[in-house]
């Protein structure tokens, strides 16, 4: 008779915080659809509202646990993603606040939200995509 060794459970370590990616995810798509929907236009980053700015916590908080794993470039993703609409948004109002006076700037400043907006909701529908395929993000 032969003998096959006892099951082992998997370690803690090494399972991929999965829930945390699809909360993070929820929690940056949350974030965009309710700043554009809000106002027509987000006048700040996009996902630099509460729960964007919970999402990029979780996202720091549970970088260590995906390290390794496909979910990890995911929580970069995500990371980048807020700091880049992070950044896209001040680009905004320093157009608005240094051209607003001489009302180009006006036109210019939603331009650059309307656009940050739109590609933080392409960076959220795109990252989510992979995820739930359970792939990782390339290039990540």
């Amino acid at each position: 008779m032969a003998d096959f060794p006892a099951p082992q459970a998997a370690s803690a370590a090494s399972t991929a915080p999965i829930t945390a990616g699809v909360l993070a995810y929820a929690l940056f798509a949350i974030a965009a659809v309710v700043s554009i929907a809000s106002s027509g236009l987000p006048l700040i980053a996009p996902v630099f509202g509460v729960l964007g700015i919970i999402g990029v916590i979780v996202c720091y908080v549970k970088r260590d646990d995906a390290a390794g794993t496909w979910v990890a470039p995911h929580f970069t993703w995500l990371i980048r993603t807020f700091w880049w609409s992070l950044l896209w948004s001040m680009l905004g109002w320093m157009v608005m606040l240094t051209l607003g006076l001489i009302l180009i700037g006006i036109p210019i400043a939603f331009g650059i939200w309307f656009v940050s907006g739109v590609w933080v909701l392409y960076r959220v529908v795109k990252g989510y995509l992979l995820f739930k395929d359970s792939r990782a993000i390339p290039g990540v």
